[in-house]
């Protein structure tokens, strides 16, 4: 037991230790308000002390009664941190010499090398990390890349979670490609949504779509691949592959997709957004859909499809997804699909999945084996029990109705801009994108809105070479009430700098 002492321990500095000393000559704090206990705070001093030099090998240490009467510490409190100092190999311990500091302890390291080999000096410079900081920014936020979970069925959700947790546990890590429940029940689900026709079989659950790109950059994809990227793009997708050591080619878009003709080069792989061409919102019609198929035949490419919001669409037929096409027209191994949970439920279950053939999928299964052995089982049970009592499906029919309205008060809110500014992307998904008058600077009106609490982005981030002048505006995570005042906000603004421009008497009325 300590002295019941509450302020910092009384410490002794002397200058540098003698031949034979009963202190040491640096100060010690012991704290008695610290999580850490007396003992380990004082090993760690001393091992601190050894390790900088201020203690060479061969110095012997204070008596255990001696230095507890100096710190006012009981002799328990001393011996336990010698025990630790003797165990780690700090300080040798000899009958006849008492406790000394090692005498092999290596010399310590200057300060100014310690600095500079704290990591090794062929470690890269690290990019940028082309992602969104997490969290709501202040005010009305139209990030991009979020959902809204106000409609899920909270009851059916925690019964789900309920009904993973009572099964019985595993000492096995399960099958690295998925339980065979839940791949059998994406399957199902694909071709309910999507008209995608798979089996068990041909489903791969990752950890989402950036989790699949990096498992296919991984398998299928030999050193210094060259890949087609949508451009404007998404941009975690290609870092991805510029990380991994591609070659990423920026290939135009237009209102119908990823513009394929006579001059697209070739690649081993090209990775698209058809179904919302993400992020201007276009959908690939299917003429051209037809041509990208006919490119990666003629070069002996792979397609991966990114349909990572498709479920969501208003009013706009669906078109079938490449991989369906690819079936009907005998292409079916050269198309990767790319499916995720995150807007359909919520980014939280971190869940996606990839559709591939058998030559494929074999390949990626053995990565994620390496990688990390497969998807946590409790999740799975969790989204089996979702996906099999038809509660996703309801809430994807819940949730076209939450975010069609939110979609209709944004875009009723920014009527009136004729000849000022024009939306894209509104037959799908939750985001659109809103293109400026070349007069009205996208970076001028974003940081303008910023200033009034409204945060929207620009599309800098997402284009290789010169940006589109437009504006980016997610609404997967606000209400109608919420996207209406947003978007009477940035109408009044794009109005305000149109008529600092010159273009017309343009007011907020």
């Amino acid at each position: 037991m300590v002295a019941p002492m509450k302020a910092p321990l009384p410490v002794q500095t002397r200058g540098p230790l003698p031949a034979r000393t009963d202190e040491l000559p640096f100060p010690l704090d012991l704290r008695r308000d610290q999580t850490g206990a007396l003992h380990a705070q004082l090993a760690r001093q001393i091992r601190e002390a050894v390790l900088s030099g201020l203690l060479p090998g061969g110095t012997p240490l204070p008596g255990t009664r001696t230095l507890a009467r100096t710190l006012g510490v009981t002799r328990g409190v001393v011996e336990a941190a010698y025990a630790q100092l003797l165990a780690d190999g700090t300080a040798q311990a000899q009958v006849g010499r008492g406790t000394r500091v090692r005498d092999e302890t290596p010399a310590p390291v200057p300060d100014s090398a310690a600095t500079a080999c704290a990591v090794p000096a062929w470690l890269p410079e690290i990019p940028p990390l082309p992602v969104d900081r997490a969290g709501v920014r202040p005010g009305i936020d139209f990030r991009v890349g979020v959902t809204g979970t106000a409609t899920l069925d909270r009851r059916a959700w925690r019964q789900a979670w309920a009904d993973a947790a009572r099964e019985e546990l595993s000492g096995d890590y399960g099958d690295p490609a998925g339980t065979p429940a839940l791949r059998a029940a994406l399957a199902a689900f694909v071709g309910r949504q999507r008209g995608l026709g798979a089996q068990a079989e041909d489903v791969l659950v990752t950890g989402g779509t950036l989790h699949a790109l990096n498992l296919i950059v991984r398998a299928l994809l030999p050193p210094g691949s060259r890949v087609l990227m949508e451009n404007p793009g998404y941009r975690a997708a290609r870092q991805v592959l510029l990380d991994a050591g591609h070659e990423v080619i920026p290939v135009p878009v237009d209102v119908d997709g990823l513009v394929v003709n006579a001059d697209t080069p070739p690649a081993r792989l090209v990775y698209v957004t058809p179904s919302h061409q993400f992020p201007l919102g276009g959908r690939m019609c299917l003429p051209r859909r037809l041509e990208l198929l006919d490119w990666a035949a003629r070069h002996d490419a792979l397609i991966v499809e990114d349909d990572y919001d498709g479920e969501f669409r208003y009013g706009a037929p669906p078109l079938p997804p490449l991989a369906a096409l690819a079936a009907q027209t005998g292409a079916a191994g050269r198309v990767l699909y790319l499916g995720t949970l995150s807007k359909v439920l919520t980014p939280s279950v971190r869940t996606g999945f990839v559709v591939a053939a058998p030559a494929l999928l074999s390949r990626l299964v053995r990565a994620r084996t390496l990688l990390d052995f497969g998807p946590p089982i409790q999740v799975q049970s969790a989204l089996t029990h979702l996906l099999g009592g038809g509660h996703v499906d309801r809430h994807i029919r819940r949730s076209r109705r939450w975010h069609a309205q939110v979609r209709a008060a944004l875009t009723g809110a920014l009527d009136g801009l004729d000849g000022l500014a024009q939306l894209g992307g509104i037959e799908a998904g939750l985001h659109l994108c809103l293109h400026l008058h070349p007069a009205i600077p996208a970076r001028d009106v974003a940081a303008e809105l910023a200033g009034q609490g409204v945060q929207v982005t620009t599309l800098d981030t997402y284009t290789l070479g010169e940006a589109p002048n437009a504006l980016l505006l997610g609404h997967g995570g606000l209400s109608a009430a919420q996207a209406g005042a947003g978007g009477r906000v940035i109408a009044g603004v794009v109005r305000s700098c149109a008529t600092r421009a010159g273009l017309a008497p343009y007011s907020d009325a």
